[in-house]
């Protein structure tokens, strides 16, 4: 996933977390910490992970939020905005995708991701996506992809931050136009 040190930074001081204190779980030095938070160096997939299951826990019980996007007309997701773990998807998003919202929950949806899904994720630091407790909702192009195991359709997202009950920053994402 593109901008780990800016995610990191974010979650780190949502949390009232010190470079010191994330080195230490990392087995690193805190200018080691300094220097994936400036993105000069990135840390191997396996400290990544390793770093968003101890910093970036389940998220609790948002009922209202999930039932929202549960009963949403429109295909919507909702996903951490840290790791991109489905917090929950509704009845049209699971048609398109082919898939439903059990076999994806709590589990990273970025393995799914298109290269147009990559490239405006990689713009969102340029919207002021991790400085911002409240960016501009992203407009996002997409094309049909048949990824392995989910069906992506062509459409106009949108992608807007919500906050959940722990304090963790989440994207809900909604196709305002099918293209297909």
């Amino acid at each position: 996933m593109p901008s780990f040190g800016k995610r990191l930074k974010r979650l780190r001081r949502l949390k009232f977390i010190k470079q010191e204190t994330v080195a230490s779980i990392a087995g690193v030095n805190q200018a080691t910490v300094s220097r994936w938070e400036s993105g000069s160096i990135t840390p191997s997939p396996a400290t990544i992970a390793a770093l968003w299951k101890v910093l970036a826990q389940a998220p609790v019980h948002d009922a209202a939020l999930l039932r929202l996007v549960k009963h949403s007309t429109l295909p919507t997701h909702l996903i951490t905005d840290i790791d991109h773990r489905l917090l929950a998807a509704s009845p049209l998003r699971q048609k398109i995708w082919g898939i439903a919202e059990t076999d994806l929950l709590h589990t990273s949806l970025w393995p799914y991701a298109t290269e147009d899904i990559a490239q405006a994720e990689l713009q969102l630091e340029t919207h002021g996506w991790w400085e911002q407790d409240a960016p501009e909702p992203v407009v996002v192009n997409v094309r049909t992809a048949q990824t392995t195991g989910l069906h992506i359709q062509r459409s106009t997202m949108v992608w807007e931050r919500v906050w959940l009950a722990n304090g963790l920053p989440a994207r809900l994402c909604t196709t305002i136009q099918s293209n297909a």
